[in-house]
């Protein structure tokens, strides 16, 4: 039979392991508040439009989540406006704030509820749900990319941020037969956006480059992602 003095020692064996059990527990136990890092990452892919982001991210066939779709519906107050009507090239006509959670939800989460935005009409026309399986990379295309390039690197969202160029009269030439395919805005309203967006290039370049993203050719661009996969 076991004295008291020797129960008094198991107890406090048993409490010095329970303690040190707590201790390490407590050491190791994720802080309160603290991220943990996403299964995947996402590239922030921008570029004049008709400068070839759609084409680039079909023949990746990675998941992409398209930015143009979190556009602000065009009869809602207080929008920028250029040529007659809204500046749809201003962020201001743009929800970056929804654009970056469904980010990060698709990073972490692999799916986000989106929207379907309608160009022609200036409006969105419902929700998608998108999943992206086990990809390691999500595509974000659109030209607003630049400006979540601050916002992903601190989330720990980023793996690269690019800015695609060509020359400005490829450009425009792209941009205007792919608008006019897709009865986007009048041909008058379109030509007349289309020169004044082939004049502002060179700013909207360096604009995005300053906001962090690194300028490549469209096949230079393709190389860097396939490389991240």
């Amino acid at each position: 039979m076991s004295g008291p003095e020797e129960a008094e020692g198991r107890h406090a064996r048993s409490d010095g392991r329970e303690a040190a059990g707590l201790g390490q527990e407590a050491l190791f136990a994720e802080p309160r508040g603290a991220r943990r890092a996403p299964a995947r990452r996402v590239v922030l892919l921008t570029g004049p439009s008709g400068s070839g982001k759609t084409s680039m991210v079909r023949r990746l066939g990675l998941p992409v989540l398209a930015l143009d779709d979190f556009y602000r519906d065009g009869d809602e107050p207080g929008l920028p406006h250029r040529f007659g009507i809204v500046d749809w090239d201003d962020p201001g006509s743009w929800d970056a704030g929804r654009a970056l959670d469904a980010l990060e939800r698709l990073c972490r989460e692999g799916e986000a509820d989106v929207p379907v935005y309608d160009i022609p009409t200036s409006r969105r026309t419902g929700t998608v749900h998108l999943s992206v399986g086990t990809a390691p990379v999500v595509l974000a295309e659109g030209i607003f990319a630049a400006d979540l390039v601050a916002a992903c690197r601190e989330r720990s969202l980023l793996a690269d941020a690019i800015c695609l160029q060509r020359p400005a009269a490829v450009t425009f030439t792209f941009r205007l037969l792919r608008d006019l395919a897709e009865a986007r805005k009048p041909p008058h309203v379109l030509v007349r956006r289309g020169l004044g967006l082939a004049r502002a290039e060179p700013a909207l370049r360096q604009r995005w480059t300053s906001l962090g993203c690194r300028p490549l050719a469209p096949a230079d661009a393709e190389a860097a992602v396939r490389a991240l996969l």
